[in-house]
């Protein structure tokens, strides 16, 4: 047991060595008389696709949950009680790292045969993982990890703010390299399940995602942006001073979704369930459903099924032992749905200029962004928006109204954009505490929303030093300790 403990932790944070596996990809079109640790290629598509499944897994499991997306009918599985068990913490740790790894590998040989394209994506799919890690966890290895390699077995923990900075540099380095607009060869396309090569697209991303980060961040004033410059000040010279330099996602045709085909590799982590499994012990939450029907929303018939010939939900938060009746579920159809695959879509970037300019940080139309991105989140899914779904009592923009209200509305629409993505609804949650969520009378943990997952076990105990360093300056290693930009 001791030594599968320091194989994990060494593969992960330390050594990183191991290449993500490549189970499904033995048919791509990759040249058999070239070493796959050197081409940049062979390295995207399996580490992506992991990534993705792996991310959509524990959107399913732990997300919705504590979301109240759906809630669990099998009374010891509490996330929606805000209880979250120490074990949870291994799965996206390990993997996360573990894919790190052929995104740095990645980047190394991208940079080897000088492909300023492959090497701005390897660094945009580096900030996208570790931006993961760090929202989710807080405090970790960064600086020293997966550089086992050069010795570093035992990496230090790196404080959030720092991590952030370096994140906004990789980032800056990304939409420098594609500046050339080189898209990737044809025979390389097909090894690029997002964009097909497309270098624009992927600039249009990585710019997106420096977006959403600036925005996770926006509660704090520090300069940690390129030129000494706050994440205030920074929106404001993507969006107004300089938005030529930094293209956005422009339409949904462009947003960075990993859309299943069915075939293998490009399977859903669903297509194999069992349809039990995927619906049978949960049900959708009222909370879910009900702002869906009142807007007459189209997406619904979507996303759950019927119970006694409509849609409800239950409630969140319940008693234990006082399981509601089963009502509505997933249907099975999602188990295949190409858009769940999604990881930075175009509703949610004008949903969050929407509130950059409902808070004053850069000029623009607040409503005009949030109509955007509440009528795109629908067209996405290639539904007609009802007629009058603007006019809605609870839908409609009115500039009279408070801003808080305004910006839950945003957070609304914004809830449903990211349905099935990663952890974004709950690091949304923790950084505005919108969209207000109803509170079950089962709620523990003093009915507050975990505001991180714990460490591994094994890390704590395999790098020791490090880790009590990290918990000395971050805090207590619980669910309740506030990571850097919830402060």
């Amino acid at each position: 047991m001791k030594k599968l403990l320091a194989y994990l932790l060494l593969a992960t944070t330390g050594l990183g060595g191991l290449s993500a596996c490549t189970k499904g990809f033995e048919e791509l079109n990759v040249n058999p008389n070239q070493n796959p640790n050197v081409v940049p290629e062979a390295l995207l598509a399996p580490a992506l696709t992991d990534l993705v499944k792996r991310n959509m897994d524990r959107a399913f499991r732990i997300t919705n949950e504590l979301m109240q997306v759906h809630v669990s009918r099998v009374d010891n599985d509490e996330f929606h009680r805000y209880v979250v068990r120490s074990a949870e913490a291994d799965y996206m740790w390990n993997g996360w790292y573990t894919q790190l790894t052929d995104f740095r590998d990645m980047y190394a040989s991208a940079a080897a045969v000088k492909s300023n394209t492959f090497m701005a994506i390897a660094r945009i799919c580096e900030v996208w993982t570790f931006s993961l890690l760090t929202d989710t966890f807080g405090d970790v290895p960064y600086s020293e990890a997966i550089q086992g390699r050069t010795g570093v077995l035992l990496p230090k923990f790196d404080r959030q703010e720092d991590i952030y900075r370096d994140l906004f540099a990789k980032l800056e380095e990304a939409n420098e390299l594609l500046k050339t607009n080189v898209n990737l060869g044809a025979d390389q396309t097909q090894l690029d399940p997002l964009f097909q090569g497309n270098a624009l697209k992927w600039r249009k991303f990585g710019n997106s995602l420096y977006l959403r980060l600036l925005l996770r961040v926006s509660n704090r004033t520090d300069a940690i942006a390129p030129g000494g410059l706050s994440p205030q000040a920074k929106l404001r010279d993507m969006v107004n001073t300089n938005p030529s330099n930094y293209p956005l996602i422009a339409s949904n045709a462009e947003s960075a979704i990993l859309r299943w085909t069915g075939t293998a590799p490009y399977q859903s982590p669903f297509q194999t369930y069992r349809t039990a499994d995927f619906s049978a012990f949960s049900s959708m939450s009222e909370f879910f459903v009900n702002n869906l029907l009142e807007w007459n929303d189209p997406r619904l018939a979507r996303w759950a099924t019927l119970s006694n010939g409509t849609y409800e939900g239950i409630p969140s938060g319940y008693l234990p032992t006082q399981i509601p009746a089963q009502k509505s579920t997933y249907p099975a159809t999602l188990m295949t749905e190409p858009l769940l695959g999604n990881i930075l879509n175009y509703p949610e970037v004008q949903l969050n200029l929407a509130e950059a300019a409902l808070r004053g940080w850069i000029s623009g139309d607040a409503k005009a962004y949030y109509e955007t991105g509440a009528t795109s989140g629908i067209t996405l899914w290639s539904l007609a928006v009802p007629a009058g779904f603007l006019a809605n009592t609870n839908v409609k923009w009115d500039p009279a109204t408070p801003v808080a209200k305004r910006l839950d509305q945003i957070h609304v629409q914004k809830y449903y954009a990211l349905f099935f993505t990663d952890f974004q609804q709950w690091f949304e949650y923790r950084r505005t505490g919108h969209p207000v969520l109803p509170l079950g009378p089962g709620l523990r943990n003093n009915r507050q929303m975990p505001a991180r997952i714990n460490y591994p076990v094994y890390v704590q105990s395999l790098n020791q030093v490090n880790y009590q360093a990290a918990v000395a300056d971050q805090g207590p290693d619980d669910i309740n300790t506030k990571v850097w930009w919830q402060q």
